[in-house]
């Protein structure tokens, strides 16, 4: 594969003010392609604070406020819009944390509800419960538009390996990640994990944050980034609003492929949970 991606992330400071945070998310997309990004991205829930009783009350159904939003800003900057993520309220009511993906001519070409909810309880340092507004998504998705074979996937689902690796082995070449890590869990874990989903599949690893907001309840740990297939941090952002902008070339995901098939040298005869032995 020889295609090459200019690549946009935008580290946004969420605001209270929906209107506000969409405006200002269309003013740095728009700098992001200016700059030269063909596909641009956005944090997890970047249209309102992160906060259950707030995502609750703003969830939107489809197409709502904020996808109409990222479908006519896409068609207009003839991106590739990864919408972060928001709180989507499904026809029955549920709701789910969900991202839409839109291609430059406004199109809806995925959409990842959050698989694994952020529920944790590190005492003297953070609780957060998602399931008391959320509920989780149980679908899993490729998107494959034009040379790109991409999936995303939500902050806490970077958790688990297993994940990763099926959409690996679905085809997947890029993972892209809108997240909120917080400042107990940002600094501990937020570039091994990066890092690591990127070296176990050797694939590049795109991770969205929202920019630090001292003022909010939950203060993200910020530091967006871009992984290559060897796990080398290509480009990181710090704490505040920023944009990245990279350029990422799939030849290098090829070549690390073929110099160590890691892939290819799976034992599956041996990783099948289900067999029993007996001594």
């Amino acid at each position: 594969m020889n295609k090459q991606l200019n690549l946009g992330i935008c580290q946004i400071q969420v605001t209270n003010d929906k209107s506000t945070n969409l405006r200002h998310a269309g003013e740095m997309i728009e700098s992001a392609v200016r700059d030269g990004a063909e596909m641009v991205v956005l944090p997890e829930v970047f249209n309102v604070p992160y906060v259950n009783s707030i995502m609750a009350n703003q969830a939107e159904v489809y197409p709502g406020e904020t996808a109409r939003f990222l479908s006519e800003t896409a068609r207009k900057n003839r991106c590739i819009l990864v919408g972060g993520s928001i709180p989507e309220r499904s026809q029955n009511g549920d709701i789910f944390n969900t991202s839409y993906t839109f291609d430059q001519d406004g199109n809806l070409i995925g959409a990842h509800r959050k698989i694994h909810l952020f529920d944790i309880d590190i005492p003297g340092q953070i609780t957060f419960k998602e399931s008391e507004v959320f509920t989780a998504g149980n679908t899993l998705e490729i998107i494959r538009y034009q040379d790109l074979c991409i999936s995303t996937i939500i902050c806490y689902d970077i958790r688990f390996p297993e994940l990763a690796r099926l959409l690996t082995l679905q085809g997947a070449n890029m993972l892209i990640i809108p997240a909120a890590f917080n400042m107990t869990t940002g600094p501990a874990h937020w570039d091994l994990l990066m890092r690591s989903r990127a070296i176990d599949n050797q694939l590049f690893v795109v991770a969205a944050s929202p920019a630090r907001n001292p003022e909010a309840s939950y203060h993200a740990w910020g530091h967006s980034m871009v992984v290559d297939p060897w796990g080398m941090v290509m480009a990181e952002a710090g704490h505040g609003e920023e944009i990245l902008i990279c350029r990422l070339d799939f030849s290098v995901l090829d070549r690390v492929r073929k110099e160590m098939p890691l892939l290819n040298h799976r034992r599956t005869d041996l990783y099948d949970v289900c067999k029993k032995t007996s001594r």
